[in-house]
């Protein structure tokens, strides 16, 4: 299926883990694809496997808790390709696993700054490429923790239900302009990121949260990026505003 063609992708954090798997999907789909993550040798990687693989892709590095990067990154893009039809807000980082009383003021800034301003900022430069273009689709990676609670870790649960917010408030402002913007809620996933919460946690913690899942077991990053690549679709077309959970069922009790 090359329903992608001669439309541009953008996915930030794409130097693994879901966003590499969705940067891959949208370059098997046909699309020309901007990778973007702050580990330069982990997004070159990806942008290789896309090319051995026969597709177009091209390396961005971008702090996207940084708004000039995140400006730059955008310029970049329209200039190398021309246009931006798909952005892919994915970048974020975990938190430490303390309770709330115990939380560092720090950790708590880095996180949102990253997982909540990065993605505000994303957006906002993406929404002014797409205004002119008169189209667009923005997917924002939030998390089944920005549909329920995260005891001891209050900052990545407070950020992705941020991102649900960020995501419901443009997309009601943008809905008459041809631009879509839908969040995704993966329960645990098997990337990086949680393949160290899971190993901070031990592996009898790890084993009580993959049995906490109704499916009974963790997700896995290409499932993530069919829902995410879905939803940048024509298939999606008269979505928006949506908060995807892809959980095993686990927010369906």
């Amino acid at each position: 299926m090359q329903d992608f063609l001669e439309k541009v992708a953008l996915i930030t954090g794409s130097g693994s883990g879901l966003g590499r798997a969705a940067a891959l999907q949208f370059a098997q789909r046909g699309a020309r694809v901007v990778v973007s993550d702050v580990n330069e040798e982990g997004g070159q990687e990806t942008v290789n496997l896309i090319r051995d693989a026969g597709g177009t892709a091209i390396f961005f590095r971008c702090d996207v808790s940084q708004e000039a990067e995140v400006n730059a990154l955008i310029q970049q893009t329209v200039e190398t390709y021309g246009r931006l039809d798909c952005a892919v807000n994915n970048a974020g980082i975990g938190g430490v696993l303390v309770p709330t009383h115990q939380y560092p003021l720090g950790n708590f800034e880095k996180v949102l700054s990253v997982n909540t301003t990065g993605v505000f900022l994303c957006m906002k430069a993406e929404l002014q490429v797409m205004l002119s273009a008169g189209r667009g689709s923005i997917v924002n990676v939030s998390s089944v923790s920005g549909l329920v609670g995260f005891p001891n870790n209050l900052a990545y649960a407070t950020s992705k239900h941020a991102v649900i917010g960020l995501t419901r408030t443009a997309a009601l402002e943008y809905a008459r302009k041809n631009i879509r913007i839908n969040a995704v809620c993966p329960v645990f996933t098997m990337t990086p990121m949680v393949e160290g919460l899971l190993e901070a946690v031990g592996p009898d913690r790890a084993a009580m949260m993959e049995q906490g899942i109704p499916m009974k077991r963790f997700g896995k990053a290409e499932e993530i990026a069919d829902a995410i690549v879905w939803l940048c679709s024509d298939a999606s077309s008269f979505i928006t505003g949506h908060s995807l959970p892809i959980d095993g069922g686990m927010t369906a009790g």
